[in-house]
């Protein structure tokens, strides 16, 4: 059997979520808690899926990667939103920084090789803000499945259930290596 580089992208996302920490002492993972956190996994490399899109739109403009109003208006959103379901907005907000600086790192990558092979650039721009309703129903939706998992994201297992989860949304999603360590680092903050 050869071993491909999605696999071993894959195997290293797991192995780095592994090798977090707290994760020395974590129980093997169950099947119903892995499927616990899969939507979550899923729905952050949803949200990094945006991020080509978001890439797209700002190519050649003087929009930067960096936006910290837009990145304070998401965070105050999803707090809002966490704190109407009864979630920890400040735990809630942690997160979704790892959302932000993982989407960043898509955007920054993306660029580096938009400049260094101009061919490969986008030829048309994205409606931000249409990429932006998509990213917002995203938000709520991982805002809520984080709700969900609470319990989940709180025990001794959930580093290695979460590794799981990604290796199953690689298998579904098949995103490159950039999008399968930005996801990696999306996660850094779901286990408590």
């Amino acid at each position: 059997m050869r071993i491909t580089t999605p696999l071993i992208t894959t195997a290293f996302a797991a192995a780095a979520l592994l090798a977090s920490p707290g994760s020395a002492t974590a129980a093997p993972a169950s099947s119903a808690s892995a499927s616990a956190l899969l939507p979550v996994a899923s729905l952050a490399a949803d949200r990094l899926a945006t991020a080509d899109l978001v890439a797209a739109a700002k190519w050649g403009t003087d929009s930067p990667i960096d936006d910290p109003a837009r990145e304070q208006q998401v965070l105050d959103s999803v707090a809002a939103q966490a704190e109407q379901i009864g979630a920890d907005p400040d735990e809630i907000r942690t997160v979704f920084r790892d959302q932000i600086e993982a989407n960043k790192t898509v955007q920054r990558a993306l660029f580096r090789r938009w400049t260094a092979h101009p061919d490969e650039a986008p030829t048309t721009k994205p409606d931000l803000s249409v990429v932006r309703q998509t990213i917002n129903r995203i938000n709520t939706g991982l805002v809520t499945a984080l709700a969900d998992t609470t319990p989940d994201r709180s025990s001794v297992g959930c580093r290695p259930e979460l590794a799981l989860a990604v290796v199953e949304v690689h298998h579904e999603k098949h995103p490159d290596p950039l999008h399968t360590a930005a996801l990696v680092r999306s996660l850094a903050s779901v286990c408590r």
